[in-house]
């Protein structure tokens, strides 16, 4: 497994610090080879971003509580071995247009192994249709993964649902409890909305699949970032609601991929049928009415969770409606 090394002044004096401890300016500049007034600059430039810092005369500079700096080495630290060694490339860039995209653009993974990027900020974000994804340095985690597959999977659309499964598994690991699932890709809480899931591919007639998944996870918003999300027309929830202490990024990323590797791994055998139980316990919309919006047209009905092939089922006077796609809201229109 590769690693990313060195990368920008302000990402290397962000993964020096903690939460706990100050750290001076003067001993930021000898670690890192710079003089004070790089360090100053850094820390401004850490705080334009909306990083939460600590700072103390006579002590320096350290993490607000909770934040945490993503690191390659750290996340390989966490991994069991037979998932590490199955991860060709792990990389935490300072700043990327999309994680996503860099996957896409870039070569993919050989048969049977991943290839990781992490951003601490993305300007180019994107969530289901096209939405923004804001999530300041620090506040949230913002993961891609590609994986290859020689031939296209039976129900490859249901492979989102897995990988919803795969990251609420990892979070009740951790402790945050009470994260649902609201089809086909969002996790959310009683207070809104906690992450989301992207999965984009490319493929050849035929051919193998590249397939990129997109995960975004909320860890710590501020509440500029509340209203950005507020702004776009949802209501956003973070893990630090849900706990006392808010777990190390790195250790969330590498729950995560304990839990991916082997999914994606075995999905091409087994598909969803194996993640139906585990699904409807924790399906957000079972037994509400909502109104799903697909190819301009609108249902309405009670949701009665999802069929073996993971697409969502609609009570309704007419019967049971199956959709393999829409865009779900829990209150219907009166």
């Amino acid at each position: 497994m590769t690693a990313a090394a060195g990368g920008p002044l302000p990402q290397r004096v962000f993964q020096r610090l903690d939460d706990r401890d100050f750290q001076s300016g003067e001993a930021l500049a000898v670690q890192l080879a710079v003089t004070r007034a790089a360090v100053w600059k850094a820390v401004e430039q850490l705080r334009e971003l909306g990083v939460g810092l600590d700072a103390s005369t006579n002590k320096g500079y350290r993490l607000a509580p909770g934040v945490s700096a993503l690191s390659a080495e750290r996340i390989a630290e966490r991994l069991p071995h037979e998932v590490r060694a199955r991860i060709e490339a792990l990389l935490v860039e300072w700043t990327l247009e999309s994680t996503n995209t860099k996957l896409l653009d870039s070569l993919p993974p050989t048969a049977g192994a991943a290839s990781v990027v992490l951003a601490e900020h993305q300007t180019g974000g994107r969530g289901r249709r096209g939405r923004g994804w804001i999530a300041p340095p620090g506040g949230a985690i913002c993961l891609s993964l590609a994986w290859r597959y020689a031939d296209m999977p039976a129900d490859l659309a249901a492979l989102s649902l897995v990988v919803g499964l795969c990251t609420v598994g990892a979070l009740r690991e951790l402790g945050v409890g009470e994260v649902g699932l609201k089809w086909p890709n969002d996790l959310v809480t009683r207070n809104g909305k906690l992450g989301g899931i992207l999965i984009e591919m490319r493929a050849e007639a035929g051919g193998p699949v590249h397939v990129v998944i997109g995960i975004g996870l909320n860890v710590l918003l501020d509440d500029a970032a509340r209203a950005a999300v507020e702004a776009a027309g949802n209501t956003a929830d973070d893990i630090r609601s849900h706990q006392s202490t808010v777990p190390d990024r790195n250790r969330i990323v590498a729950a995560l991929l304990a839990r991916l590797v082997p999914a994606l791994d075995g999905f091409p055998r087994h598909g969803l049928a194996p993640w139906l139980e585990e699904w409807h316990a924790s399906d957000a919309l079972y037994d509400r009415e909502v109104r799903v919006e697909n190819a301009g047209e609108i249902s309405r009905g009670v949701a009665r969770g999802i069929d073996a092939h993971g697409a969502l089922l609609i009570e309704n006077p007419a019967g049971v409606q199956r959709f393999i796609s829409g865009e779900v809201t829990v209150r219907v229109d009166t």
